[in-house]
């Protein structure tokens, strides 16, 4: 070993790096390669060599071969880590051999900053150690400074007048009676302003403001040293200023306490540059994986239990290898840069970025409306960067490969939402790649499917292949018309009627059903006022609202609008709202019913019975009119307990005279049944099936019923 490294220390402001290798060769090569004037290269042949250089010198950067005879890198990394002295050394893994994933896992686990396959760039290694040099130099800037800081302090305590820190005496009341000109500057107020104030107008608090209430004043009559590592002084301007507080009892009779303020800011802001340094990227400034890691762990957990969906979006570019050999490493770095900023302009503001390394980026969603939107952001995210782009006046075409994995359906944790969004990003090469693939290959299917009805949803509004139709409600008692409901409709040009059941959600999922909103009023109150002299002046038209619609600030003025545009009498209009749409929050649909009455249009409860049935309801909505759900008329008559549940339901809106509709008749059975216990209308296929404008004006104004609607004929 004598001879294998320098036996003098390193000149001041040098630093010292530590190369270990079994191979003289690599040893030698490694030594002209690192040769700098501020840098003192150390070797060691072997691992106990190694070790024994640690100890007696100060060595800022370890690099190291994994494989060497008698004790290999991993335990060298291992026993350094169990040493006090040499526990935060970086440590850079080079090796021609371990260069399995395990092998790389295994080097990361044991403690190494970096692994590095030979044969290496230097282009790529010089920066690296000088990063790491770097980082280490501020390690040890900030270890001599918080020594200078502790020394200072000590000695200060017997000094007041001269002392570096500011000190402050406190009686038993809390009432500052000495400050030293070290707090006087940092309070950037005079000594004898300080004198006379009450310690708690300068200390920052988030809990008790009252003297006798807190923990000085409590530490004061415990006789006890009181710190507070992360407090804050006000300044007379109103500035914070990071402080450390230490508070000590004077002896008894002098019925004071001393408290000794060290100014933090400098350490402050040194802990935030090294741990912004610790979790970012430098070359893009996105999160690193270690950044990465922590803000997703805390991400899943802060919304467990929301109710929006999250998914992990893992990226891999695709030709960006035959950039780097072709153009260079500086060219591949500036392509990255403009990876990262196309990430950013597209995902921002919805998904955590992070550069897991190389050309390998994630994005993890937290608030998507459902897990499938994931794909919308992955088609975005392909035309964005699978084209032709200059970058820094460089041509470059590139691709880029994706995997998307939802949560926790395809992963507990980060770990596991990586492995499935790897794998999804990989059959999505070997399917061709520039494309995208959920982990999940039935949702995988779902995404597409959703995707593509929703842009066939766009193009019908842009088309305008929606349409209105008309069901009628009638008196059971005469057949005497009430109204009619409107009902939207989607005549496809390719596959014909769409189930209402089928886009309606998709609309209000997507947040389309606003757009279509105005036209439905318009459409239905130039309907209502055409039948003007065909239909009584009390007919009502219905308007059923999704909940989007009904939470709109701009609702009741944008029928107001429609009413006079149309003349219509306000009590004309009945506009339906689910039962569920008001549960998310009922203070504001209580508002904004009440707004609707203002106005004077009708208000129907719509779909009773299809949620949670709170009577409450009942009670505090001024509503005009209940609609029980079709799903609960169809259980009738021979569900003793959903008759019971509707016959009390009419009993109470009798009471509070809102009027009953009951939705999806179909059988005489039923009919007579909720004819029989006081339902006063109905709207079903019993009565007629929707139908168009054309053919409701022709609907008579007392409907005729087949038979006698009684309860004894079933």
């Amino acid at each position: 070993m004598d001879g294998a490294y320098p036996q003098q220390q390193p000149l001041d402001g040098s630093s010292v790096l530590l190369v270990v290798d079994d191979y003289p060769e690599n040893l030698i090569s490694m030594r002209a390669l690192l040769a700098r004037q501020d840098w003192q290269v150390l070797t060691a042949s072997s691992g106990i060599e190694a070790l024994s250089a640690l100890l007696e010198y100060e060595v800022d950067l370890v690099l190291m071969d994994v494989q060497m005879p008698e004790m290999d890198g991993f335990e060298v990394a291992r026993l350094m880590r169990g040493n006090q002295r040499t526990r935060l050394t970086p440590i850079i893994f080079l090796t021609a051999n371990e260069q399995s994933d395990a092998a790389v896992l295994k080097g990361y686990a044991s403690g190494a900053v970096d692994y590095m396959f030979k044969p290496f760039d230097p282009q790529i290694l010089k920066p690296k150690v000088q990063a790491l040099l770097d980082q280490q130099r501020n390690r040890r800037m900030l270890q001599q400074l918080s020594r200078e800081l502790e020394t200072a302090r000590a000695f200060n305590a017997s000094i007041l007048e001269n002392a570096a820190e500011g000190i402050l005496v406190v009686d038993a009341h809390g009432i500052i009676s000495f400050a030293n000109p070290a707090i006087s500057r940092l309070l950037a107020a005079p000594v004898q302003q300080l004198q006379g104030t009450p310690l708690l107008d300068v200390v920052q608090l988030t809990s008790t403001s009252l003297w006798r209430e807190s923990d000085f004043y409590k530490a004061y009559q415990g006789r006890q040293i009181f710190r507070v590592h992360d407090a804050q002084l006000r300044t007379q301007g109103g500035e914070l200023v990071p402080v450390a507080l230490s508070c000590a009892p004077l002896p008894a009779d002098q019925q004071a306490m001393v408290v000794t303020v060290l100014d933090m800011s400098v350490v402050r802001n040194l802990h935030q540059q090294l741990e912004y340094q610790a979790i970012t990227d430098p070359l893009t400034g996105l999160l690193n994986r270690r950044g990465f890691y922590q803000a997703a762990e805390g991400v899943l957990l802060r919304n467990e239990r929301s109710d929006k969906a999250q998914a992990l979006m893992y990226m891999d570019l695709d030709g960006f290898k035959r950039i780097n050999d072709s153009l260079g490493h500086d060219a591949g770095d500036r392509v990255l840069r403009w990876v990262a900023e196309q990430l950013k302009d597209c995902l921002g503001s919805e998904a955590l970025l992070a550069r897991m390394g190389g050309d390998e980026f994630t994005a993890l969603f937290d608030s998507l409306p459902y897990p499938e939107q994931a794909g919308r952001y992955a088609e975005r995210l392909l035309e964005r960067v699978s084209i032709s782009h200059e970058v820094d006046g460089l041509d470059v075409c590139l691709g880029v490969s994706i995997g998307i994995a939802t949560y926790p359906d395809c992963g507990a944790n980060v770990e596991g939402l990586l492995r499935s969004a790897d794998a999804a990003m990989y059959a999505a090469k070997q399917a061709g790649r520039q494309q995208y693939r959920f982990y999940d290959q039935e949702l995988n299917g779902r995404a597409r499917s959703r995707l593509m009805l929703e842009d066939s949803v766009r193009m019908a509004i842009e088309q305008q292949d929606f349409t209105l139709v008309y069901q009628p409600q009638v008196a059971f008692h005469d057949g005497r018309l009430r109204g009619f409901e409107a009902l939207l409709r989607w005549q496809h040009p390719s596959v014909g009627d769409v189930p209402p059941g089928l886009f309606i959600p998709l609309l209000e999922e997507a947040r389309l059903i606003n757009r279509l909103a105005s036209w439905i009023y318009r459409q239905g109150a130039a309907q209502r006022q055409a039948w003007y002299d065909r239909f009584p002046a009390d007919l009502v038209l219905g308007i059923s609202l999704s909940r989007a619609q009904f939470v709109m600030p701009g609702l009741v003025e944008e029928l107001q609008r429609v009413i006079q545009l149309y003349q219509l009498v306000p009590t004309q209009l009945e506009v339906e709202v689910a039962e569920t749409s008001l549960m998310y929050n009922i203070d504001a649909a209580v508002k904004q019913i009440h707004r609707l009455r203002d106005l004077g249009v009708r208000v129907a409860l719509d779909d009773f019975g299809a949620g949670d049935c709170s009577l409450r309801m009942l009670r505090d909505l001024p509503i005009d009119t209940l609609k029980l759900d079709r799903h609960l008329v169809a259980r009738l008559p021979d569900s003793a307990v959903d008759a019971a549940l509707v016959r009390s339901v009419i009993g109470l809106c009798a009471d509070y005279r809102i009027t009953v509709i009951a939705e999806g008749v179909e059988t005489p059975a039923q009919a007579a049944w909720l004819k029989a216990n006081g339902c006063e209308y109905v709207q079903g296929f019993l009565v007629a099936y929707p139908m168009t404008a054309a053919d409701a004006s022709g609907f008579p104004a007392i409907f005729s019923w087949p038979g006698p609607v009684s309860y004894t004929h079933l």
